[in-house]
């Protein structure tokens, strides 16, 4: 345990340092720190195919994405290399923009992501294996190579709190769009500015479901905010992400997408392509640990910064290591 915490510190020493170093860089994209966990090849790195490799892994700013870097990266030392820590970027694009300008080699994506914001798409494709497919084969014009996704699916939802599924029993959209209509003031939803006006947001969820909610029905709020107040029961029904660990701490509910409506934002390994055609050996490093991922995990692991106050890179380094995946 005090060996755990050692490196837990000691990598949460370097990633405030390297946000210094990043916040001096203006854009993010040429100062970093290197990963210094102790780990041996585990499930994955066996024989340590990326002997002698140099790679730099980035991720945006949140919670999942710095988890999930960081278990980018313990998985490549474990296989070998050594890894420069840039995660953290702040916003979509600057993440994105240093692994095909070649300023960093990996990260973990989101398919929908990448589709409609990266590649200039405004129709989701509702086939999740169908829209990382054609991610992969438009990306690659780009320079930019992906690997199979993850059944980890980071897209929107509305949930609700225990008390209101026994009360209303609704458990798909298609429930709540008839609860709309039979009782209409009882679909009250709480959900960001953003998402009250995007087409793929809540006007286009009502449109596809048939709803039709009053003005009244529907108040604006700050993504935190949203949660508690879903859970409160202030709202019956709050705007969530699917892999959110607050979902199951507050024991909220998620509605299931019945229609499809929602783009798929499934996970999956993004790496330059020059990287990768140099070091063929990244997909069978990252494949089993992508086919683990899903939202529960998700959820679990999100839960343990964002509720529980942990270190994201400490919370990848435990799951790898229970998971197997990598040695201490």
């Amino acid at each position: 345990m005090r060996r755990a915490m050692r490196v837990r510190t000691r990598t949460k020493a370097l990633a405030a340092v390297g946000g210094l170093l990043l916040a001096a860089a203006g854009c993010g994209l040429t100062s970093g720190s290197p990963m210094v966990d102790d780990v041996k090849p585990g499930i994955v790195g066996q024989g340590r195919p990326l002997e002698g490799a140099d790679l730099t892994v980035t991720s945006k700013e949140f919670t999942e994405q710095l988890i999930l870097g960081a278990i980018m990266g313990i998985a490549f030392q474990a296989a070998g290399a050594d890894v420069l820590d840039r995660t953290g970027i702040q916003g979509s694009i600057g993440a994105r923009e240093a692994v095909k300008g070649g300023d960093a080699d990996a990260m973990y994506e989101y398919t929908g992501t990448a589709w409609i914001t990266y590649l200039g798409n405004s129709d989701p494709i509702p086939d999740p294996q169908q829209q990382w497919e054609a991610v992969r084969k438009a990306d690659a014009e780009n320079g930019v190579s992906w690997l199979p996704p993850a059944s980890l699916n980071n897209t929107y939802a509305l949930a609700m709190n225990e008390s209101n599924a026994k009360k209303y029993g609704t458990k798909t959209l298609s429930d709540v769009a008839a609860l709309s209509k039979s009782d209409p003031k009882a679909v009250t939803v709480c959900v960001e500015g953003e998402f009250a006006n995007r087409a793929d947001g809540l006007p286009g969820m009502q449109k596809k479901y048939g709803m039709k909610l009053p003005a009244g029905n529907i108040t604006q709020m700050d993504t935190g905010i949203i949660y508690t107040q879903a859970a409160k029961g202030s709202c019956t029904y709050g705007e969530v992400f699917t892999t959110d660990g607050r979902i199951k701490a507050m024991n909220l509910t998620p509605m299931a997408d019945d229609k499809r409506f929602f783009p798929n934002y499934n996970a999956a390994p993004e790496i330059n392509g020059k990287t990768l055609k140099k070091y063929p050996e990244i997909a069978e490093v990252l494949a089993p640990i992508t086919k683990k991922l899903n939202n529960k995990v998700a959820q679990d692991l999100n839960a343990k910064v964002d509720v529980d106050g942990q270190d994201p890179h400490g919370v990848a380094l435990d799951w790898m290591v229970e998971e197997g995946f990598v040695k201490e």
